[in-house]
């Protein structure tokens, strides 16, 4: 099922492209993702209305750009429906407990789309890379993957795994930046340059994940995010062709005038307190 009109996106013409640096023009990617983003406000209208459950994954190496794609998607959504979860390290009775029971309790409910920015999929990269977890526990995780995610997916839940790659140059600019960038420097961890260290480590965890997890009924989908633009649209399009929606359509709302019966000098009431100081 798809939204009314949706089969026009096909039709749009080539996205115009900025020769010198072959990315996509500024005003093109606003209006897509504007058109994009009024999707996903009927995606989650659906959502609701059906009473969906849909849990979205995105992994990647550090710096792939896995919280602007998230950014983008929940920018025009309400919170309550796109959750977003971006949980930090175990503490340490969640280290006694199941390793998949910290990430359970975030699962959707009835009319919700969870995000996950890293999900349980840390144990088969993070952990794995980092020597956080036994290999035991590496392995015992690795093979049983996948029969919890076809669990998930009989129970209903709508299961979208990504897995945002970005290339060797790419991620050293991007940390290269952030280390010069005061902004942008929070974005930077000790790990963070570690993870540039085992840029090779990673790749093997990366392929062993993907050999014991790329299912049919739970595949992972690569989405190339050195440009990041790109990426972003992407991603999203691809979101909205995944989920089957269809436009709900809204009744129609009025404004009610305002009940006079009690009406004061509310304004006059508050003259006086403490205001934030008028800086512009």
């Amino acid at each position: 099922m798809k939204a009314k009109g949706k089969s026009k996106k096909d039709q749009k013409p080539a996205a115009p492209v900025n020769a010198k640096k072959d990315k996509l023009d500024r005003k093109f990617y606003e209006a897509e993702m504007n058109r994009l983003q009024t999707e996903l406000v009927k995606l989650q209208a659906w959502v609701r209305h059906k009473g969906l459950r849909v849990a979205v994954l995105f992994e990647g190496r550090d710096a792939a750009g896995k919280g602007g794609v998230i950014k983008r998607i929940a920018e025009r959504v309400s919170p309550r429906v796109f959750r977003t979860v971006a949980l930090p390290a175990p503490s340490d009775r969640e280290r006694t407990q199941l390793y998949i029971q910290r990430y359970v309790k975030f699962m959707p409910a009835a009319g919700e789309v969870v995000l996950f920015d890293r999900s349980w999929y840390n144990r088969l990269l993070v952990e794995q890379v980092m020597g956080f977890c036994t290999d035991d526990e590496y392995e015992r995780f690795k093979r049983n993957c996948a029969g919890f995610e076809q669990s998930l997916i009989e129970d209903g839940i709508i299961l979208v795994k990504y897995w945002l790659e970005v290339g060797n140059g790419e991620q050293k600019r991007r940390f290269q930046r952030r280390i010069e960038d005061p902004i942008r420097q929070w974005k930077l961890s000790p790990m963070d340059l570690e993870s540039r260290r085992r840029w090779y480590a990673y790749s093997r965890a990366r392929d062993a994940m993907f050999a014991a997890t790329d299912t049919r009924i739970a595949p992972w989908v690569i989405v190339p995010s050195d440009d990041k633009r790109r990426a972003r649209l992407n991603c999203i399009r691809h979101l909205l062709d995944t989920v089957p929606y269809e436009e709900v359509q809204q009744k129609p709302v009025d404004l009610p005038p305002r009940d006079k019966q009690d009406a004061y000098d509310d304004l006059k009431s508050i003259m006086g307190r403490r205001q934030v100081p008028a800086y512009y």
